[in-house]
């Protein structure tokens, strides 16, 4: 106890001293209110802007064909594999298929049935042509035998039509591809039973590509409302070529463009499908890929301020605008621009206003500031 009282007793002693010598101005500045910094600003004016909106996109042939057997049998071959490149006309299945070959050997024999009736009709006319003319038989008799003459006829031109169509049905065992394109999967090998509900795999067209995307109803205002023209059609003529980036992060060396939004807005997800083309000469893109698309835009009479002069509070971003010699926080409304660096003010701020553009995070409302 007595040890404490004694150094309680020297603290005070050393206090005392120390106002003596001077003490008190150390005191008065601990506790003195800091003198007014020197912070950055910056005189904001009017500019254009370059921004863009990124997307994610899937890519789809400018031709996906799903190609099915027009007939029933078994596969008989396959002459390609998956990921080749064909040509339109190209081979890609034979179908092995005994109801065609059937009904084309039945159409076959009915035709040569009805030549045959033909050439006993016309025998039957020419015979009994000469008789009817010597009055020998009556006219009746040779008229009749006429129709038959022409009923076999008429009989014969309805079998070779279903002769016809038969072969066209045997023609349709060798599935060929309807375009140029790349073959998809393979859904079914040889041997295989298959039929016209069957997709033996798909031939998508790449020469060209699309890239599809949505936006919501509000994105779609704002992207058409920077655009000039006065429809729709107009403002997406106006739309600048875009950019497509990769899913390994490459960009595609292509531009793009976009060509159609859809009509109407999807009721379920609030968005608008929108379809940009990709010319794919090389073959690069292949269908069911993904990606990001950028679109550019121009925003005019905006001001441009660094994103280290800003800092947010719950959902708002805010900057400290220079007032005199003090600084009051004030909300702005901003779009960021694609260096990551800058904002784009869109509302809050005049021509002409300074605001911090550096070291906010030591101010508060209604600060004194030596403005630099």
């Amino acid at each position: 106890m007595k040890l404490k009282r004694l150094s309680l007793g020297a603290l005070s002693l050393l206090f005392f001293v120390s106002c003596g010598k001077g003490g008190s101005s150390a005191l008065d500045s601990l506790f003195a209110e800091k003198a007014p910094q020197e912070y950055p600003t910056l005189s904001v004016s009017e500019q254009n802007a370059e921004l863009q909106t990124t997307y994610p996109v899937t890519v789809k042939g400018q031709e996906d064909i799903d190609i099915k057997p027009r007939i029933d049998g078994f596969i008989d071959a396959i002459y390609i594999d998956e990921g080749a490149v064909v040509r339109k006309g190209q081979a890609l299945f034979k179908i092995n298929s005994p109801q065609a070959e059937q009904a084309y050997n039945t159409a076959t024999a009915a035709v040569n049935s009805a030549e045959a009736q033909v050439n006993t009709a016309k025998l039957n006319v020419d015979r009994l042509r000469p008789l009817a003319e010597k009055g020998i038989i009556s006219n009746v008799q040779l008229e009749t035998t006429i129709n038959a003459y022409e009923t076999a006829k008429a009989a014969l031109v309805q079998a070779k039509a279903a002769q016809v169509n038969a072969q066209a049905s045997l023609g349709w065992t060798t599935v060929t591809s309807p375009v140029n394109g790349v073959a998809g999967s393979i859904s079914f090998r040889q041997g295989s039973l298959v039929n016209s509900q069957n997709v033996l795999t798909t031939i998508a067209n790449i020469s060209n590509v699309y890239a599809y995307f949505s936006l919501n109803e509000k994105e779609l205002m704002q992207l058409l409302n920077t655009l000039e023209g006065s429809s729709q059609a107009q403002k997406i003529k106006n739309l600048p070529p875009i950019t497509l980036t990769l899913a390994d992060g490459s960009v595609y060396p292509e531009k793009g463009k976009i060509e159609t939004i859809t009509g109407s807005i999807n009721i379920t997800t609030g968005t608008a499908t929108l379809r940009a083309l990709f010319p794919n000469q090389q073959g690069q893109l292949r269908s069911g890929s993904s990606g990001k698309i950028t679109i550019p835009y121009t925003l005019e009479n905006v001001f441009v301020i660094p994103q280290k002069a800003t800092f947010s509070q719950q959902d708002k971003r805010l900057v400290y605008r220079v007032e005199g010699d003090s600084v009051m926080q004030k909300i702005i409304t901003v779009l960021p621009m694609p260096d990551g660096q800058y904002y784009a003010v869109t509302s809050g701020l005049n021509a002409g206003e300074k605001i911090v553009t550096d070291g906010i995070a030591t101010l508060k409302n209604g600060q004194k500031i030596i403005v630099r």
